[in-house]
């Protein structure tokens, strides 16, 4: 859909934090909080076109690299935003979380950009 204030630098961010996938060796769930912050340009995501789009890798077999850099190429690809970051926190497979993150570049000058809140994996220590 149209951005409302194009060319205005405003942070938008959608937080998933039941994403699931599959794991493409054993067919295992995968399980991750995704933060996807981005500034943009003429045009914005539809909240319920995120969701279908992000449930749509509930029966896809891909690393967790691979799923957290689909999501971003396809944002990218259909957005065109100023700006884009992404922040997959994986839970924990075979003991070891994996987190991913990516972003277009650097934020531009006078966007405030928070901390995407997600504490880093404690186990439990």
């Amino acid at each position: 859909m149209p951005a409302p204030e194009s060319g205005k630098l405003y942070v938008v961010r959608f937080a998933a934090p039941e994403f699931t996938s599959l794991c493409p060796i054993t067919s295992q769930p995968d399980f991750a909080h995704i933060v996807i912050d981005y500034i943009p340009g003429d045009w914005l995501v539809e909240s319920k076109s995120l969701k279908l789009f992000l449930g749509s890798f509930r029966n896809h077999g891909a690393f967790h690299e691979a799923c957290t850099m689909t999501i971003a190429g396809r944002l990218v690809e259909l957005l065109s935003p100023v700006w884009l970051r992404i922040g997959a926190y994986w839970y924990p497979r075979g003991g070891i979380p994996i987190d991913v993150f990516w972003q277009t570049g650097a934020p531009p000058d006078g966007a405030w950009i928070p901390d995407q809140g997600v504490a880093p994996y404690r186990g439990r220590g």
